[in-house]
């Protein structure tokens, strides 16, 4: 790309060390070119009103700054609940989730400033860069991406070498607000990397978490809290209708009381190395427990088995920053589908890191005591089982006959696995 054909840059900014510092390398590599910040407002918990005067003062020509709480937690978060997707058993999709919002914008705010280029301060060898990316090259792939960790004239490698480079181009900067840990804040959850978490072998200390307190010290007596849904959408917490953001808020503060949430994971990156990283999501934990929980008595099996299958592939999808790709499009118009007649009310007990069951409830509920009961046998015959079993189980049966007509015992042998032992 020449540096001569970029006259208008939008920068997804933070207002942190990293994407402060780009401002002014954007200027210095890209002489000419106007830079113009965007800063989105997804419950990350940090002041933004003072984002534009920083930017202007780093070379930005302004910063636009957008509240996205409500529209991230009811296009994105409540998709992410009804959709039943969890990356690798475990993670809850905080960070994946929210990077094609912030790029969706991001976008917006460069046709509207009429830019000609895009970029974001991911490094290398992170997931982000790839969410970024794959979103702007969805939404308008005639945008020119920058991304300062792969350009050959970036010479920014370590947090000191930005805190000199700040100082050296006077862009203000907290570099006093030192941590050991990377983390990612938003309305959903807040995670730790780096410093101490890279020895996966490593206790993670009790003063790095903020969200949550430890279910040691959490109360000793259980809460219980109800959640009513509508379609698969949570729509009012403890009878009260909230708006979505207000209700995921709230929840998080419910959770974290509890110690409920956090999660030690160590991932497959999608560049190919793993990763340990440690989240707090205890609205988001709540929420998916009180969702499966509704959907056992709205669903029919094989919509849900079904459902439970593709929600893995959903999951690497949101992980892969594949919001846009067609696939994950379709896959939630069959979600949708399914959410329909998921209406109802969870009640779920908070205690000690635990989140339990209480009840549940739906007028579309497919559970009959009628029809569970074993005694009534004006619903349900259990002679009429007798035949079904035979039918069900006759490729099994001829399978039988084969291996005793044939071969003594059975026909199929383990592989013998000591071969690929590793040395």
């Amino acid at each position: 790309m020449s540096q001569d054909e970029v006259k208008k840059i939008v920068l997804a900014y933070s207002g942190g060390l990293d994407t402060s510092v780009i401002v002014p390398w954007l200027k210095e590599n890209y002489p000419g070119a106007e830079v113009v910040c965007f800063a989105a407002d997804v419950g990350q918990g940090e002041e933004l009103s003072g984002l534009n005067a920083k930017a202007v003062a780093s070379g930005a020509l302004k910063c636009v700054v957008k509240d996205l709480r409500e529209e991230f937690a009811k296009d994105y978060l409540f998709k992410l609940i009804q959709s039943s997707a969890i990356y690798e058993r475990r993670y809850l999709l905080g960070t994946s989730i929210a990077r094609p919002l912030i790029a969706t914008h991001q976008v917006k705010v460069a046709e509207a400033e009429g830019a000609d280029a895009v970029s974001h301060g991911c490094t290398g060898k992170g997931n982000d860069q790839v969410r970024f990316e794959l979103t702007y090259t969805a939404l308008n792939p005639k945008l020119k991406v920058i991304a300062p960790w792969r350009h050959p004239a970036w010479q920014i490698k370590s947090r000191e070498d930005a805190v000199a480079y700040a100082a050296a181009h006077q862009v203000p900067v907290a570099a006093s607000l030192k941590s050991i840990y990377s983390r990612d804040r938003n309305l959903w959850h807040l995670s730790h990397e780096g410093g101490l978490l890279e020895n996966p072998n490593a206790e993670p200390d009790e003063g790095m978490f903020q969200l949550t307190v430890s279910p040691e010290k959490a109360p000793d007596k259980p809460e219980l809290v109800e959640i009513q849904f509508e379609q698969g959408e949570p729509v009012t917490l403890n009878g009260q209708k909230l708006s979505p953001a207000t209700l995921i808020h709230k929840l998080n503060e419910l959770g974290g009381k509890h110690g409920v949430g956090r999660i030690d994971l160590v991932e497959n990156r999608l560049v190919g190395m793993k990763s340990r990283g440690v989240y707090e999501t205890p609205g988001g934990t709540i929420l998916f427990e009180a969702h499966r929980e509704l959907e056992s008595i709205c669903l029919d099996r094989d919509t849900l088995h079904f459902k439970e299958q593709i929600a893995g592939r959903y999951a690497e999808m949101v992980y892969y920053g594949q919001w846009y790709h067609p696939l994950r499009v379709a896959l939630q118009a069959f979600i949708d589908q399914t959410q329909l007649h998921v209406n109802g009310t969870v009640r779920l007990k908070l205690y000690k890191g635990s989140v339990t069951v209480a009840g549940r409830a739906s007028g579309q509920s497919l559970y009959r005591e009628d029809f569970a009961t074993f005694g009534a046998a004006d619903v349900y015959d259990q002679k009429d089982a007798t035949g079904f079993i035979r039918l069900f189980g006759l490729p099994m049966k001829v399978t039988a006959l084969l291996n005793i007509e044939g071969e003594a015992g059975l026909r199929y042998k383990a592989p013998d696995y000591s071969k690929f032992k590793r040395d």
